[in-house]
């Protein structure tokens, strides 16, 4: 994908999530029970953790339970005023996830939370995960989770705009309806390609697989990653 094409497709999901933001929060309050591992297994007391893609701070308590010095950013200015309002304590703030606003090294874990499948095309995903490890201290882990969108695809209606659309788009991605929109961008990744990309930035597979939500239920890819100096 071209960069003008990207920028645009990232734009117009930041303006997007600012538009459906309240709907959101209403519906997204608190984290997955069985995400749990994924807090449990990684984070020790004193951590420092980033909460990259942090939308309304539903993760937070999870963190702070977890005993990390918590940090949450995101690129959605409304969704970071409901996160402060809920957490007023916490370290939240709008920031863009190609230019961290830290040092190298700073962060024991990075959490990247159903924020990847939104990143349009193959340079901009490998920008996102090279300024993850550049914040990231040696032997510290990212841990980021998308969506398997395989069923929500297959029963997507027909949109001649979307499709219009969707032919300037690479491979496996799509514009769905979303909290009321009807065009934000997904990109519909399987495991290997998510392996791939992690291996391609020098981070190595610590542990990977699904994660099965709800009474459905509905699928979650997972990535755990090490900085391996």
């Amino acid at each position: 994908m071209d960069k003008e094409s990207a920028k645009f497709i990232l734009e117009k999901n930041i303006k997007d999530y600012d538009i459906i933001s309240e709907k959101y929060s209403e519906v997204r309050e608190k984290n997955w029970q069985e995400m749990e591992f994924l807090f449990n297994d990684y984070i020790k007391q004193n951590d420092n953790v980033l909460d990259l893609g942090c939308a309304n701070g539903r993760f937070y308590e999870e963190f702070i339970n977890s005993g990390a010095n918590y940090w949450g950013i995101d690129s959605s200015e409304k969704l970071i005023e409901i996160a402060k309002n809920n957490h007023p304590e916490a370290n939240f703030m709008v920031a863009e996830a190609f230019n961290l606003p830290f040092e190298s090294d700073f962060f024991d874990n990075i959490y990247s939370i159903a924020v990847l499948h939104h990143i349009p095309g193959s340079d901009l995903r490998q920008q996102f995960l090279e300024e993850s490890k550049r914040v990231l201290k040696d032997n510290g882990y990212i841990i980021l989770t998308v969506w398997d969108l395989t069923e929500k695809i297959k029963k997507r209606k027909f949109d001649f705009l979307n499709w219009f659309w969707e032919r300037y788009l690479e491979d496996n991605d799509y514009l769905l309806p979303w909290y009321g929109t009807k065009d934000t961008y997904f990109h519909r990744f399987d495991l290997s390609e998510l392996i791939n990309l992690f291996q391609s930035v020098g981070l190595k597979i610590i542990k990977k697989g699904e994660i099965l939500i709800g009474k459905k239920p509905y699928k979650n890819f997972y990535i755990v990653a090490q900085k391996i100096n």
